[in-house]
C-alpha cells in the first residue's frame, strides 16, 4: 500500500546550527538531499523536514518569509508513544538548544508538551491513549 509523506520545508537561519538540533533529537540527515544551502532531516519513514537557509527558501515562494521568532507560521505536531516519550523527546529538545513553547497540556486521555528549535519554529509532542481514540 502507497504510503503519503509529508515534507515539511523550514527557513533557517543557521543551516548548521539546526542540523546539529536535529540531529541531537536522533534525526538523520539524508546525504543524497543535503547541500549547502539545505539539509534533509528524516524524522521517520513518512515525514521528512527540509531546512532550507533564508535564501533557498526564497528560491520556492514570492512571498515574505516569517520572522518565526516572533510570528507564528505553522505548529508542527509530532505523535509520540507515551507520555514518557513525550517528556524525552520535549526534555532532549530543550537540552540541546530548544527553547519552551508553552506549559504541558495534559488532559487525562492525552498529554502534550512543546518546544521551539533554535529558529523559533514550534514543534508539538503528543500521546493519546489508543482507547480514547478507538471510542
Amino acid at each position: 500500500m502507497y504510503q503519503q509523506m509529508i515534507f515539511v520545508n523550514l527557513a533557517v537561519d543557521d543551516l548548521d546550527t539546526s542540523k546539529k538540533f536535529f540531529t541531537e533529537l536522533g534525526y538523520s540527515i539524508n546525504p543524497q538531499f543535503t547541500t549547502d544551502d539545505c539539509a534533509c532531516v528524516v524524522i521517520s519513514d513518512t515525514i521528512v523536514a527540509m531546512l532550507l537557509t533564508r535564501q533557498r527558501y526564497q528560491d520556492f515562494t514570492s512571498k515574505k518569509i516569517a520572522d518565526s521568532t516572533t510570528t507564528s507560521e505553522v505548529l508542527l505536531c509530532l505523535s509520540a508513544e507515551s507520555r514518557e516519550k513525550v517528556d524525552e523527546l520535549a526534555d532532549k529538545a530543550l537540552a540541546v538548544g530548544g527553547s519552551p513553547a508553552g506549559e504541558p497540556q495534559d488532559h487525562g486521555f492525552m498529554y502534550g508538551r512543546s518546544f521551539q528549535d533554535p529558529d523559533g519554529h514550534t514543534w508539538e509532542v503528543m500521546w493519546m491513549d489508543p482507547a480514547a481514540v478507538q471510542g
